[in-house]
């Protein structure tokens, strides 16, 4: 039978015990202060590897799930807020110039501007003959204007949404909701289509809904404010850097 040996071996072990409990206190230690990192410190850190960084992040189009493309991400520019606006407010002049440059359009399409938007309404013989959601040969021209002004302010648009829109056909009765909404539908979607087709935005900021009957900005009564109640319109939104820069700060917390 063998002896024990004799010595400290036992004080080493604990030595080396404490020196781990040690080690895994300050890894941990570490990831708390990581985890709880202010808008701030992330700039620090960002900065301090790459003085020339932006400190504005892009965040990932399409949302944060597994099936996010973050390439798409990585084509827009980095602004700040001052050239968004800028880029928006030339976006609203270059419009408005378009449309009054055009003869006969003249009360066919109206542009407004208002808290980081651009709105833009097409009466429906603009872009459709009556109740059809096929787009006119005429309205194609306009389309394309529209896309290639799009396109320049890509980069500071968040999302373009078109809205379609129809007229109550008989004051003393709604229209059948399911041709009524589905009509509204199609006109709206057709313009999305073809400005996804002939500009350079994201898919992914291009929205578009039926509104039906159910927001007038005329009298149904008369066929004058039927016609004003037929209508496209387009919302341009214009992106929030600060927003984006609050986003990114709270993904990269937790």
């Amino acid at each position: 039978m063998k002896k024990k040996s004799k010595g400290g071996g036992g004080a080493n072990w604990m030595d080396t015990y404490g020196d781990m409990v040690t080690l895994l206190l300050c890894f941990f230690v570490l990831l708390y202060s990581m985890s709880t990192i202010s808008e701030e410190k992330y700039k620090a850190i960002v900065l301090s590897f790459n003085p020339n960084a932006v400190e504005t992040p892009t965040a990932t189009l399409g949302g944060d799930g597994p099936s996010a493309d973050p390439e798409q991400g990585e084509g827009m520019l980095e602004m700040d807020q001052a050239q968004v606006d800028a880029q928006i407010d030339d976006l609203y002049e270059k419009l408005k110039e378009y449309v009054s440059s055009q003869q006969g359009t003249q009360g066919e399409i109206s542009v407004t501007r208002g808290d980081g938007k651009v709105f833009v309404a097409f009466n429906q013989s603009v872009f459709f003959d009556g109740d059809s959601p096929v787009l006119r040969e005429e309205s194609l021209p306009v389309l394309d204007a529209v896309s290639e002004m799009l396109s320049a302010a890509s980069d500071a648009i968040d999302e373009v949404r078109v809205l379609g829109h129809t007229a109550q056909a008989s004051p003393n009765a709604i229209n059948n909701p399911k041709t009524d909404r589905t009509l509204s539908s199609q006109r709206a979607t057709n313009v999305v289509i073809y400005v996804q087709e002939h500009s350079t935005l994201d898919p992914a900021r291009l929205v578009s809904e039926g509104i039906g009957q159910w927001r007038p900005i005329a009298d149904n009564s008369t066929s004058e404010g039927r016609a004003k109640n037929r209508r496209v319109e387009m919302i341009v939104s214009g992106r929030n850097i600060e927003e984006e820069l609050k986003n990114g700060i709270q993904q990269f917390e937790t």
